[in-house]
């Protein structure tokens, strides 16, 4: 009675297995598409504000690396630029002191040149007048050269200080999309490299359920199509879910190592990738089942 109802079970679990394996057409696990924030530039960590498992929102501030020599380099230029700007300040006086002298010496020279033509000057006087002008012209020329280079001079400091913000910008560490803190790297304290990771992040939101279709089963995959996805249910059952065909393989590849028989893994398959939107249910590596929807049929 007892080995019966034995083989009656095993019979009803390989039934329920050979039902599953006829309701889905592939087969793979779920991954999720995650990256490594690193640090853009090397000193210690002043602050590293977040934690494995934080949920974080794009622009959101994970960590600052040390900013004071970019901090002091900054008061250092600005005090450069205002000694530049007194001395540009400077010249524009001088050229206006010059300006006034010319015209003064115009003055004088249109008088001489009447009272030359009445005869109550002479020739030299007038010709005195006129090396005069002629030198504060010069005078005028060489001060605005000097203006020129010290205009050049400030360009020089603000570009460079553009270039210190923009390193003072890389010490705030800021992630560009939002999504769940996976793992984390340095904290608080330690030193930060350029170029070492930090984080790693991913959007947990969506999750690609990477599984295997047969090359005879390939024609009925096509990029954006919906199809259904299985995924396994506190209960034993299966829960159902939907998405788009996001990624076919170009090229034929071994099964996996996943599948188990030697018999399996010697054949070629073809990777594809389904968008699922996540509701908290999928996590990452889970496994899942794929299954084509045929014309007519609801998800």
């Amino acid at each position: 009675m007892k080995t019966n109802l034995l083989i009656a079970l095993f019979m009803f679990a390989l039934l329920s297995c050979n039902h599953r394996e006829k309701l889905s057409d592939a087969y793979g696990n779920f991954e999720v598409e995650d990256f490594l924030l690193a640090a853009e530039s090397t000193g210690k960590l002043l602050e590293m504000n977040v934690n494995e498992g934080n949920e974080i929102t794009k622009g959101e501030r994970i960590a600052v690396v040390d900013t004071i020599q970019v901090v002091l380099q900054l008061k250092q230029l600005k005090a450069q630029k205002a000694a530049v700007s007194s001395k540009m300040a400077g010249i524009h006086a001088q050229i206006e002191t010059l300006k006034q002298q010319k015209e003064n010496l115009e003055v004088n020279y249109n008088r001489v040149i009447n009272l030359v033509e009445s005869g109550a000057a002479t020739v030299q006087q007038r010709d005195d007048l006129e090396g005069k002008l002629k030198v504060i012209d010069k005078q005028i020329a060489a001060t605005k050269t000097q203006l020129t280079s010290v205009q050049k001079e400030l360009y020089v400091f603000d570009k460079q200080e553009a270039l210190l913000r923009e390193q003072l910008s890389r010490c705030y560490v800021e992630s560009p999309v939002s999504g769940v803190i996976l793992e984390k790297y340095l904290k608080t304290g330690e030193m930060a490299v350029a170029g070492k990771p930090l984080v790693k992040i991913a959007d947990l939101s969506t999750l690609d359920l990477r599984c295997y279709v047969s090359g005879n089963m390939l024609p009925l995959v096509k990029l954006g199509d919906e199809v259904r996805v299985l995924i396994d249910a506190p209960d034993g059952s299966m829960d159902t879910l939907s998405g788009p065909v996001s990624w076919i393989a170009d090229e034929a590849e071994f099964s996996p190592k996943i599948i188990q028989t030697k018999e399996e893994r010697v054949k070629l398959v073809y990777a594809v990738k389904v968008r699922v939107k996540n509701d908290g249910r999928i996590k990452a590596g889970m496994p899942g089942e794929m299954q084509l929807l045929k014309n007519g049929e609801e998800k």
